[in-house]
């Protein structure tokens, strides 16, 4: 049984804002593995910067920038297995890059195509979700049936704070629990549901401690220290493989960039704000912590961005020449034998492409 003590509403961090910590929690991680974090964040950050620019030129759709969130990204991803599952929302890009989705497909789904998000064999990625909170029924639904097929894996949803407002995540939160089932519901509060801020969402104090009505433990981590989400995610992940049932994680963020390219946030909050979240950057801690050691270096920096974007560009350019994607496609999407009524649509669409000579 679940025992409220556990309920922990008090932010776990092993990495400060200037890269301090206690010598005895840093000693667990690695140089290797300081160094793999630190160049994944940093790559993330500069995939996120190139598609934003990119969608201003108009070479892509519209976008969510993720910059300031990415140790909770990749430090939560970091945690899983590969045959775990993910079940993401449009903002969890670093995690679905980590977790084996490759970059040019993304680009496919930016551009609109319906190969975007059907995942490559073997990438437990489910498609990207638009509805909020929609992700976290389709989380629990797989970790049921993981669970009744006696497999090991572990599903995982990603969400922010404004999910937490709709009655699908407290109807996951609650049929998860009931049933034991091995989830984790991952909730990046970066402060705002696009315009409308935290304060005004709920008053709890947290996210976490919203777990403990529902019969499960909660947990509150600095989600700019990558360290501080890797432990608590693993610990919750090895608790929902060992059968413990689910969890909640709430990790405290921030949204550097607008909501989407279609936001402006200089409309609901102020420069000052953003530059006090800015010298928490999760990428400046660690990069902190790094050079102390003697671990990285600016020459590293630089050889690191500039192999990034070559990558951007490659997985662009790739997308572009790419003829995948086609009308006819929608229909294959759905059943996996088409009713006849559903076939006769495919073959009149198929006609009719013929005779217009689009794609």
């Amino acid at each position: 049984m679940f025992d409220p003590d556990q309920l922990s509403v008090e932010v776990v961090q092993i990495l400060d804002e200037n890269g301090n910590g206690d010598e005895r929690q840093l000693a667990a991680f690695s140089d290797e593995w300081l160094l793999r974090a630190y160049r994944e964040m940093r790559r993330a950050r500069v995939i996120d910067e190139r598609l934003l620019r990119m969608q201003r030129q108009g070479r892509i759709g519209t976008y969510a920038p993720f910059s300031g969130q990415e140790a909770a990204q990749i430090g939560s991803a970091l945690a899983l297995h590969k045959d775990d599952w993910i079940f993401p929302s449009y903002r969890e890009v670093a995690v679905c890059l980590m977790h084996g989705m490759p970059l040019e497909q993304f680009f496919h789904y930016v551009q609109g195509r319906l190969s975007g998000k059907r995942m490559p064999e073997g990438v437990n990625i489910f498609p990207t979700q638009i509805i909020i909170a929609a992700q976290t029924l389709h989380a629990v639904g797989c970790a049921w049936a993981s669970k009744l097929k006696g497999e090991s894996q572990v599903s995982v949803a990603y969400f922010g704070d404004g999910a937490t407002s709709e009655g699908d995540f407290h109807e996951a939160m609650n049929f998860a629990a009931v049933y034991n089932v091995p989830v984790i519901f991952f909730c990046q509060n970066n402060q705002y549901a696009i315009s409308v801020p935290y304060r005004k969402q709920t008053a709890s104090r947290t996210i976490a401690q919203k777990a403990l009505a529902y019969g499960m433990k909660g947990v509150l981590v600095d989600g700019n220290d990558v360290l501080a989400v890797y432990e608590t995610m693993r610990q919750a992940v090895e608790a929902a493989r060992r059968g413990e049932g689910p969890m909640l994680i709430e990790a405290l963020t921030y949204r550097l960039g607008p909501h989407t390219t279609a936001d402006d946030p200089t409309k609901y909050r102020r420069p000052e704000e953003v530059e006090t979240w800015r010298a928490k950057d999760p990428l400046r801690r660690l990069r902190l912590l790094l050079e102390r050691r003697g671990l990285w270096t600016e020459a590293q920096e630089d050889a690191l961005v500039a192999q990034v974007n070559d990558e951007v560009t490659a997985a662009y350019e790739a997308a572009i020449a790419s003829k995948s994607g086609s009308i006819v496609d929608a229909f294959d999407c759905v059943y996996s034998e088409a009713p006849k009524l559903l076939a006769e649509q495919k073959d009149e669409v198929m006609r009719r492409k013929q005779r217009s000579g689009v794609r």
